[in-house]
């Protein structure tokens, strides 16, 4: 997953602000095209999905997982900022 630039999206009668992408393969012919999930979100949920198939000389340069981030990325017109780091759950300290 990547954080992104944030972005305003209308989501179920909502504007909501989205700034983590999440992609993975569907499908990877192995030859000359792969189909990519992808998901437009918050922490807490998703606000936009689909899938986007590369081929083509997109393709041909497919060889690590950033460069797909990246072409997806290009393909929804969003920037990608870094990695994403989910929130770590607040631990009680019991000194007690």
């Amino acid at each position: 997953m990547k954080t992104i630039q944030p972005i305003v999206i209308w989501s179920i009668g909502q504007v909501k602000q989205a700034n983590v992408l999440n992609a993975y393969v569907v499908s990877d012919n192995l030859k000359d095209s792969a189909t990519f999930y992808f998901a437009i979100q918050n922490d807490a949920e998703v606000l936009s999905q689909g899938n986007l198939s590369m081929t083509g000389q997109d393709y041909d340069g497919f060889v690590t997982n950033e460069y797909a981030y990246n072409w997806i990325a290009t393909k929804l017109g969003v920037v990608i900022t870094g990695d994403y780091v989910p929130a770590q759950p607040e631990v009680a300290n019991d000194n007690g």
